[in-house]
């Protein structure tokens, strides 16, 4: 899966309600070219994380409409856009996505 992303810009963002993370997503794919490379349900509450990959400016796109979408339904718990993963960063995302 690493592969697929190198490179690439990754969006993250935790709502605390899972339904409006999908709302979020949903929006964001369909304002930016960016591909959803995972959900993580918090299995403690009713939230999730969102973690979205593509280029820099479509990941700023993308997130920016996430957030406006999501604001008004959920509360935003984080977000935060990494440019320049290092081989690292996608190593841990690796381990963490669907698990």
């Amino acid at each position: 899966m690493k592969d697929n992303y190198k490179g690439q810009a990754i969006g993250i963002f935790e709502l605390d309600n899972l339904v409006a993370c999908y709302v979020a997503l949903d929006a964001a794919s369909k304002a930016a070219d960016v591909k959803i490379q995972g959900v993580e349900r918090n299995r403690l509450k009713s939230g999730a994380c969102v973690k979205m990959r593509g280029d820099i400016s479509n990941v700023n796109a993308a997130m920016e409409v996430a957030l406006k979408t999501a604001e008004p339904i959920a509360k935003i718990v984080s977000s935060t856009v990494i440019a320049s993963p290092t081989e690292g960063t996608d190593v841990a995302m690796d381990m963490t996505i669907l698990k």
